[in-house]
């Protein structure tokens, strides 16, 4: 049911339009933004993990060089969202402020700093932060500081003065909310209860079946008993219906949990997918768990002789199981995906696993432009991949990682 509600039992487009990205951005919610690049930037992979191979600048063009109709703000981490959105955030925009203006708070201190960023930017239109940095006011004396021009342009994003009007590559463009998001939006007022209300109603349609934990890290609410008011209202409107889910206790007793009166169980999830470790699917680790017996870290900041499973591993999604993870990196010089590490899940079933992994693993190398695929001996899923790419007719390699 919740590999439903996140579009994976919709067959794949054979070819993917503007259309298919903004309904699988209105089933998602939002979009999280990532800058690790060692096979593809996170925000580009949950529209290949449901709809397959398609051309990321359509996606650039669509949703992150253009803020007609999506912005970005902290919906869940850093994400894109629906810019008609803007104002079910204003409590947390609120929050931010109220915390920088205390006696001490960053907003006080660094009020001159604040002021400036907000005249250039009123004056000149959205920036770059190199845009500032080039006009530095640093004949003023020893007020400035570089680093406190890059927070402050933070700051005022967090506290909703301000807003990213797309980016030039990577890198943001700042101007003030004023100059990007429509006044009709802008000066919508949502109370912090209503808002909340609104955002477990969203994330309760996006995983189907939901905890109140699942429910509260969706948008990263923090707020337990928001979202336990916001359920029993949902419940009342007939939105949501308690349910009870095998295997989902603690201590012993029943995790309390609710279904959407809009999720629907399919006959079957025939699909196989690579994942980001920020899919909604698996990036509370809490629920990855309960949901696919799946005990998931990324470790990026592992030192290296001490990782597990790799750099950057990616969830292997086959059917309605994750049933293991591959590390990948795009070695764009030698036009070849690099299979650093691969490895299996306990209930994984190898032989017939492997071949569908190797699938994905053929359409994510095309997607990404790369010509041949490389398979390390690191992890135990390896030769299985590595076996299954050759039955696939594709060109493969073998290396070897410092770690085997």
């Amino acid at each position: 049911m919740t590999l439903a509600a996140q579009g994976f039992s919709r067959r794949r487009p054979d070819a993917v339009s503007a259309h298919h990205l903004h309904r699988t951005m209105t089933r998602l919610g939002v979009l999280q933004i990532d800058s690790v690049n060692v096979f593809a930037r996170s925000h580009y992979m949950p529209m290949f993990s449901r709809l397959g191979s398609y051309d990321p600048a359509l996606l650039d063009r669509t949703v992150i060089s253009r803020t007609t109709r999506y912005v970005e703000y902290l919906a869940h981490e850093a994400t894109f969202m629906p810019v008609e959105d803007w104002a079910l955030w204003r409590f947390r925009m609120q929050e931010w402020r109220e915390r920088a203006e205390r006696p001490g708070g960053w907003g006080r201190v660094h009020a001159r700093t604040l002021d400036w960023v907000r005249d250039e930017l009123r004056a000149r239109g959205p920036l770059r932060p190199a845009d500032l940095r080039d006009d530095a006011p640093r004949e003023r004396g020893s007020w400035w500081d570089w680093d406190e021009a890059k927070i402050a342009l933070e700051h005022l994003w967090r506290c909703g003065e301000v807003a990213i009007a797309g980016r030039i590559g990577f890198e943001r463009r700042y101007g003030l909310a004023s100059q990007i998001i429509p006044d009709s939006i802008r000066e919508v007022i949502v109370p912090r209860d209503a808002a909340v209300r609104e955002l477990v109603r969203r994330a309760a349609r996006s995983y189907g079946v939901a905890t109140i934990a699942d429910l509260n890290d969706y948008h990263r609410l923090r707020d337990q008993a928001g979202v336990r008011a916001a359920v029993a209202d949902l419940v009342d409107a007939g939105e949501l219906e308690p349910v009870s889910v095998r295997g989902w206790e603690r201590g012993g007793r029943a995790i309390p949990a609710w279904r959407h009166r809009d999720a629907v169980l399919p006959r079957r999830i025939d699909r196989s997918a690579l994942l980001t470790p920020f899919d909604p699917v698996v990036w509370f680790r809490d629920r990855a768990l309960r949901v696919f017996d799946f005990d998931y870290r990324i470790e990026i900041y592992v030192p290296a002789d001490r990782r597990r499973y790799g750099y950057y591993s990616l969830p292997m999604l086959v059917g309605d199981s994750v049933v293991g993870r591959v590390d990948l990196k795009a070695d764009r010089l030698a036009s070849t995906l690099r299979v650093q590490s691969a490895w299996w899940e306990q209930h994984a079933r190898p032989r017939a696993d492997a071949e569908r992994v190797a699938e994905e693993l053929v359409r994510a190398a095309l997607w990404q432009g790369l010509e041949r695929i490389s398979v390390s001996g690191w992890g135990d899923a390896a030769n299985d991949l590595a076996h299954a790419l050759h039955g696939a007719e594709t060109s493969v390699e073998r290396h070897v990682h410092p770690r085997e």
